[in-house]
């Protein structure tokens, strides 16, 4: 993908990938779940949050996060002074596991595809994955307890691993660490854009990440 994108150019290629993650049969999901969820917000976001899978109320809506943990994350959006429309929310799975249920090996590598090509057209400079599977999409071996709040510098952005909301909503000590690893993200999306972190050459075949998503 061109790192030169125009905003007008990502804004039409991620709603022609939103169809096609809709017409999507490479899984059995596609048969349980209500609709597909691709992704929601801005085309030419700073920063990208991904989850794990869409639950029952994205399900129902088409919409990532809009349950408890959406208005969560709402929530900590709102600290941070940015709303949906300023960043870009997707899930490494994009139909709803039954009964929300861990999405399997094969459903994850069926949507891999989907998932780079979001990546590659909105271009953020920070993702910031939102629980264990998410981050361990990127990060096989990390563990979420000592991962969070971490800056990782990837090819072409810096992965920022967080708590996801819904663990959050049962612990009160994981919410207070959630609030305060979401509280740098500001400090994060600046440091990329000052030069103050840098992300890996793309073709540095080393890198897990580069490897994964190759």
């Amino acid at each position: 993908m061109n790192k030169d994108l125009k905003p007008k150019d990502k804004k039409k290629f991620l709603e022609k990938l939103a169809s096609e993650i809709k017409s999507c049969q490479k899984c059995g999901l596609c048969k349980t779940a209500t609709q597909a969820v691709p992704g929601d917000g801005h085309y030419n976001a700073d920063i990208m949050f991904i989850g794990e899978a869409p639950g029952f109320y994205e399900d129902r809506d088409g919409i990532p996060f809009v349950g408890r943990a959406g208005k969560l994350l709402d929530f900590l959006l709102h600290q941070i002074n940015l709303a949906r429309k300023d960043i870009y929310i997707t899930n490494i799975v994009k139909h709803r596991p039954p009964e929300n249920r861990d999405p399997t090996e094969a459903e994850i590598l069926a949507c891999q595809p989907f998932l780079k090509k979001q990546i590659e057209i909105i271009q953020p400079k920070v993702i910031a994955t939102l629980g264990r599977y998410a981050m361990n999409y990127f990060l096989p071996n990390a563990k979420i307890s000592a991962s969070h709040g971490v800056e990782v510098i990837m090819p072409n952005y810096v992965l920022y691993p967080l708590y996801h909301p819904a663990a959050a909503l049962r612990n009160g000590t994981v919410k207070k660490t959630l609030i305060l690893d979401f509280l740098r993200l500001p400090e994060i999306v600046k440091k990329v854009e000052s030069g103050e972190i840098e992300a890996k050459d793309q073709n540095n075949e080393n890198n897990a990440q580069y490897e994964l998503l190759k």
